[in-house]
């Protein structure tokens, strides 16, 4: 069916649009990069027990969803000239980029315990800080416009930009093994102080990349809306309130799903190129890692497009129910695509999971501000910021027991980190799960977007409403 144009009052100046993907970087570094690097540094370098480090990254997101909770609630009731969101991303974003290579400032020859307390540790004061950047962003993506179909265009766009920081998320481990950083007693690549000087690198980058995020977004619920006519917003109304909006519901179980199956298998990919395909050769995996990361970035900008036509040309609903059915398929090919004897076929892996993740966190993130605007015509609030906070909160404790459970998983399967070649059996397993899990969570995914009510007709009239009470936008 034909789909109208945005209005020109509803379309966003490109300028806009880059800024808030420019967020992309911070949330991607800022909470991925972590977790990308701790088996390779504290497990396969400095001999730190799988379990260990996967229960940190557990209790990390725990953290994560309490404090995401905590600045979404503050976000949506702050009053600034600068508005409720652009302070809190450049102070935020600031702190982050500081503090991000000092996630690895530990020494070598250190316990277990040594390393997990400090782990621990360092995820109990980063996280906050990361929460106080990203809940006011995401906060904004919801309400830059008004429009159905430009805020698809405004995720896409931030999906594009995301490529750049997840290029070099897939760098990391080849960076860390780079011969600049060889040991000299051994020869062998000193895998701590790479990370080290990697996370330096792009903690600088995050700092000049927030000040830019400030300077280049606007406010435009906030200026024209929230700060002459809402009233205080009650913290209770982050979590209870807001799992009453059913579309939420919806939207919500399908994220769940989705994050919790792919979070389970999260380390297998890594561990099935370098002791299955890579025959423990880790440096030879690490270059695959790459080659990975471009494949995934290539596949994810063909998906961009692609899904954001799917969007308009059907709706967002039909759109991701397409890319979980995708997503199923591709999962499923893992168990042939991971090859010894072909190792060119990881590309594919890859680049197919990252073709239909792009589409599903564009569409994902562009359908809460639909289900925004239903909240607001039966509450009369504008609380994009208790919607990002209560779909962190639930999704990141989801994600946490996946990722608890991973390096579990892991070990269950019967992978040991001191052997450079696994038993056929660990390598089965691992093989498995990888393909299997997923598959699991893909289709509770698929069920909860399948009844998703706000379509593109039922956000036409729920606009219309909106703003023949408050006025447009």
């Amino acid at each position: 069916m034909a789909q109208l144009a945005p209005a020109a009052s509803d379309r966003l100046p490109m300028r806009q649009k880059v800024g808030f993907g420019l967020g992309s970087i911070l949330d991607m570094w800022g909470h991925w990069l972590y977790p990308s690097l701790a088996f390779h540094v504290f497990n396969i370098f400095l001999g730190v027990a799988p379990g260990l480090i996967s229960t940190v990254q557990m209790v990390k997101i725990f953290i994560d969803a309490a404090s995401d909770a905590i600045f979404g609630w503050i976000s949506d009731n702050t009053r600034t000239r600068y508005g409720r969101r652009r302070p809190f991303i450049l102070i935020g974003g600031i702190l982050a980029g500081i503090g991000l290579p000092l996630m690895f400032a530990v020494g070598k020859g250190w316990t277990d315990m040594q390393y997990f307390a400090f782990m621990l540790v360092s995820m109990v004061i980063y996280v906050p800080i990361m929460s106080c950047f990203n809940m006011p962003w995401v906060s904004l993506g919801s309400e830059m416009t008004p429009d159905y179909h430009e805020r698809t265009t405004v995720m896409a766009i931030r999906n594009v930009i995301q490529k750049g920081p997840e290029l070099a998320m897939f760098f990391a481990a080849q960076f860390t093994t780079l011969a600049i950083f060889n040991d000299p007693d051994t020869g062998k690549p000193d895998i701590l102080r790479g990370a080290q000087t990697y996370c330096a690198i792009l903690g600088a980058i995050m700092v000049a990349v927030s000040i830019a995020i400030f300077l280049m977004v606007r406010e435009r619920y906030y200026e024209k809306l929230v700060s002459r006519t809402q009233t205080h917003i009650p913290f209770a109304d982050t979590l209870w309130r807001t799992l009453r909006c059913q579309p939420f519901r919806h939207v919500l179980l399908m994220a769940l799903a989705y994050g919790i199956g792919t979070a389970m298998v999260g380390a297998l990919g890594y561990y099935a190129t370098v002791y299955y395909v890579c025959q423990g050769d880790i440096v030879l995996a690490t270059k695959w890692n790459t080659a990975m990361g471009l494949a995934g970035m290539a596949f994810g900008f063909a998906g961009i497009p692609f899904f954001w036509w799917l969007a308009r040309r059907f709706g967002k609903r039909a759109a991701l129910a397409t890319v979980l059915a995708l997503a199923i398929c591709a999962f499923i090919g893992d168990w042939w695509l991971y090859d010894p004897a072909r190792p060119y076929l990881q590309l594919f892996a890859c680049g197919f999971v990252a073709f239909t993740g792009a589409g599903f966190w564009t569409l994902y993130n562009a359908t809460i501000g639909d289900v925004v605007d239903y909240d607001e015509a039966q509450t009369g609030q504008r609380r994009e910021g208790s919607f990002s906070a209560c779909q962190s909160w639930i999704t990141k404790v989801g994600i946490a027991l996946g990722v608890g459970a991973s390096g579990w998983i892991l070990q269950a399967t019967g992978f040991d980190s001191k052997q450079a070649i696994q038993t056929p059996e660990a390598i089965f397993w691992i093989r498995i799960l990888l393909s299997g899990i997923p598959v699991i969570g893909l289709v509770l995914a698929l069920i909860a977007i399948l009844r998703f009510p706000l379509t593109e007709a039922r956000m036409l009239e729920i606009r219309g409403q909106l703003e023949a009470t408050r006025g447009k936008v």
